[in-house]
């Protein structure tokens, strides 16, 4: 779980820095869309449809269809070993077929000024699907498994749980604070390496590269991790 939060951060702060989006964090895109609705009404405003905007709704789009999959798992069962070694692996797929896409493209890492964001091929917008898609289904693993990281993805409700716990200044371990507090520390981490490397020679499709790998790994810890009441 606690790689789950730091992919949180890993992949949300590639999209960010080549066009303005947050593929982990639907809230803000979906208010971005709304944004955009509400200039239709307005006289003197630009009533295109922008860029941005359409990689908002791509992000989202893609998001959906990416957690739709839990569905799978709730037939299989949520927490049995061979969903969650699937769903993770399945997971590294989708970020792999993000670095091939946005290889494909060849498009710049980083996006100019807000207004001309990157990753405005087709090939630009296949790979801004695939990493959402990927955190859609993460974020319904999370949600399934019922801990105290949450859905591993937006951790607003993380930040409000952990600064109003009972036991926040406790001089103990306590489970229900020190995992939130984790949360946040690893999607910081995650957010921080992800965009060193971005900045490195690897580039967002060398970086993605190598997420994907370590994503197919974590698929195996699954089968070494215990059970529900250890969790």
């Amino acid at each position: 779980m606690l790689v789950a939060c730091f992919f949180t951060g890993f992949t949300s702060v590639a999209s960010f820095t080549a066009c303005y989006v947050w593929c982990g964090f639907q809230t803000g895109n979906l208010a971005q869309l709304g944004l955009a609705v509400a200039r239709t009404f307005e006289t003197d405003a630009d009533h295109t449809f922008l860029v941005g905007d359409r990689q908002a709704l791509a992000s989202l789009g893609s998001f959906l269809v990416g957690t739709l999959l839990g569905r799978v798992g709730d037939a299989i069962g949520p927490a049995r070993r061979a969903w969650l070694v699937a769903a993770t692996a399945i997971q590294a797929a989708f970020l792999a077929l993000a670095a091939v896409s946005l290889h494909i493209g060849q498009e710049s890492d980083y996006a100019g000024y807000r207004g001309a964001p990157s990753w405005i091929t087709p090939a630009g917008f296949f790979g801004l699907a695939f990493a959402s898609a990927s955190l859609g289904l993460q974020g319904v693993i999370g949600k399934r498994l019922n801990t105290q990281f949450g859905t591993t993805l937006v951790l607003t409700t993380i930040w409000v749980e952990l600064l109003n716990d009972p036991f926040l200044f406790a001089r103990r371990p306590v489970k229900s604070r020190d995992h939130k507090f984790l949360a946040v520390l690893f999607l910081f981490l995650g957010a921080f390496i992800g965009r060193a490397m971005i900045d490195s020679s690897l580039g967002t499709v060398g970086t993605f590269a190598v997420g994907a790998a370590v994503r197919l790994l974590t698929s195996f810890i699954w089968v070494f991790v215990g059970g529900k009441s250890s969790i």
